[in-house]
């Protein structure tokens, strides 16, 4: 099989990277999108620009989300895997980066485009469950306990059209 015709045969996935940031209580920080009613709640990040590498898009996602530029080395928090689904085509794979501990003031200071989200917000992580759909809940859950314990998550769950 030539390897043209084996690309084809292969999974196609879009990718995507972000950051986990909190407050210096550890309560997780969120932006609220203008553009997904579905996940209104998400993490500082987004898709994957061709010839980038994971943590370039960490990094320039957040730049254009918040005006924050974290410094490394890259530290994985989490690896999260959806499978294709409600109308959407692909698989999704994504890098949960840790953004670290942010002070109120780096908090006040964030500046979000509003093309893409109106609001940030810092919660105890408990609190934002009744804000989330539960998968994104368990992800966020996942992101939590992987900063707290130091040991990698693997949430294989994140599906497309599945609530």
């Amino acid at each position: 099989m030539s390897l043209d015709r084996y690309a084809e045969t292969v999974l196609k996935a879009t990718a995507w990277a972000c950051f986990y940031f909190t407050d210096e209580d550890d309560r997780p920080l969120q932006l609220h999108s203008v553009y997904s009613p579905a996940h209104p709640w998400q993490l500082v990040g987004g898709t994957m620009d061709p010839g980038e590498r994971p943590w370039q898009t960490a990094l320039r996602e957040c730049r254009e989300e918040t005006g924050i530029t974290p410094t490394g080395p890259p530290r994985l928090l989490a690896m999260v895997y959806g499978l294709p689904g409600g109308g959407w085509p692909y698989s999704t794979v994504g890098c949960v980066f840790d953004g670290g501990r942010l002070t109120a003031p780096q908090i006040r200071d964030i500046t979000v485009d509003p093309r893409e989200h109106d609001e940030v917000r810092v919660l105890p992580l408990a609190e934002w469950e009744a804000l989330m759909p539960p998968r994104d809940f368990t992800r966020l859950t996942a992101v939590a306990t992987a900063r707290r314990t130091g040991e990698a998550a693997y949430v294989d769950t994140w599906d497309w059209g599945s609530e």
